[in-house]
């Protein structure tokens, strides 16, 4: 089961004014409710995207590395190696 969470934010100055252009009448959002879950729904999807980078980055480096660094292991070698 998902957990509602309730935020109060006071917001004022420019912070405050943005939020009053991009909600309303004219803005691209109807309420700030939208507006927020929006921001963080970018949020998480910028998040996953950088750990995704950092995870292909560590891949191509390591299917870079010449042939003959690569060793064959048995399961348990692998197992035996992890435990260590």
């Amino acid at each position: 089961m998902t957990k509602t969470t309730t935020l109060t934010v006071r917001l004022n100055g420019v912070l405050g004014d943005h939020v009053a252009d991009t909600v309303g009448e004219h803005g691209s959002f109807e309420n700030v409710s939208e507006y927020i879950r929006h921001l963080i729904r970018c949020d998480k999807e910028r998040a996953e995207a950088q750990a995704f980078s950092r995870l292909k980055a560590e891949l191509d480096h390591a299917f870079s590395a010449p042939e003959e660094r690569y060793h064959p292991l048995s399961a348990d070698q692998v197992i035996a190696r992890n435990r260590a």
